[in-house]
């Protein structure tokens, strides 16, 4: 792994751009599989990033095509889980004998997904906490200074991070991203989904942000509720989620700025398709197959589902 220095990135927009942003910055050889005017915007002016840390621009390597770009060493994977069925067929391209993804989408089953398509043992998982917009193609906004990453196994975790966990955690912070290797990437992806699963289901369904949502106590109890519903599956599943990890939600909604919104209602205010199918919809079908009652997070999705295909 030390010698790694190949990158590929599926998903270039906010998350994905953002951190093959970050590596090309930082002397890495980045490639991005891109599209449409974003395609368009790169190759004539570079990959721009407005950012509290500091603006920058770079010039990747970028195509529609991953075949122009592949093999390479790690591929970052960071499309919506909508868009899994087009994008999915273009990590195969990159994919080289000892190839590694690390898939950085919402929800807990993206690790699955990935590795039906590129065999197991070769993926990495975990969730990421950054705050970015795609403002125009070719430029990503970053509010805000966190730019986390937590990542390790997700097939056969080990005591400890894995030594090829360590040793790629080494890259991303030559690449000033901060990052927590873990031995078992499944804690932290169901830690952060007992909150993420609910508050997306329930600002999106009252269409309001968080501090509607948590000074309200009809959607503040509803709110809580998911976030039990979320909590009893993941323990039913035999992750060792955290014994206060509903204390740890309830202290990050006191001090989340009140005008935040989920990306879901963000993309149901611009009338886009929504993550639905990976977050509400996933806790409902894990719940129904372990006995799981979800009665709550099953009504939230049930409003939500006319609004998947965007608009309507």
């Amino acid at each position: 792994m030390a010698a790694v220095v190949r990158f590929g990135v599926v998903g270039a927009g906010a998350v994905g751009g953002y951190y093959a942003a970050r590596l090309a910055h930082a002397g890495f050889d980045v490639s991005l599989v891109a599209r449409g005017a974003h395609l368009e915007a790169i190759r004539a002016r570079g990959l721009w990033i407005w950012s509290p840390l500091g603006d920058l621009v770079v010039r990747p390597q970028v195509s529609a095509d991953p075949a122009d770009l592949g093999p390479v060493d790690v591929v970052l994977y960071a499309v919506k889980t909508y868009d899994d069925e087009t994008a999915l067929p273009l990590v195969a391209p990159l994919m080289g004998e000892h190839t590694l993804v690390v898939t950085l989408q919402n929800g807990v089953s993206s690790a699955e997904r990935v590795a039906a398509l590129v065999g197991p043992g070769r993926v990495l998982a975990g969730p990421t906490y950054i705050a970015t917009a795609l403002r125009a193609p070719g430029l990503i906004e970053q509010t805000g200074t966190h730019r986390r990453i937590v990542f390790g196994e997700v097939e056969a975790p080990g005591a400890e991070p894995s030594a090829r966990v360590q040793a790629l955690a080494e890259l991303f912070r030559l690449a000033d991203i901060q990052v927590e290797p873990v031995a078992d990437a499944r804690v932290p992806l169901w830690e952060k989904f007992i909150y993420l699963a609910p508050f997306a289901a329930v600002t999106g369904a009252a269409r309001q942000p968080a501090g509607v949502v948590w000074s309200t106590p009809a959607l503040r109890h509803t709110f809580e509720a998911a976030c039990a519903e979320t909590e009893a599956v993941a323990r039913a599943e035999g992750i060792a989620v955290a014994a206060d990890i509903g204390d740890r939600v309830r202290a990050y909604m006191d001090a989340l700025p009140p005008r935040t919104r989920s990306s879901m209602l963000i993309d149901l205010q611009a009338g886009k398709r929504i993550e639905l199918d990976a977050l509400a919809g996933d806790v409902v079908r894990r719940g129904a197959r372990l006995g799981v009652p979800t009665p709550v997070m099953a009504t939230l999705a049930a409003t939500l589902t006319p609004w998947v295909g965007g608009a309507r």
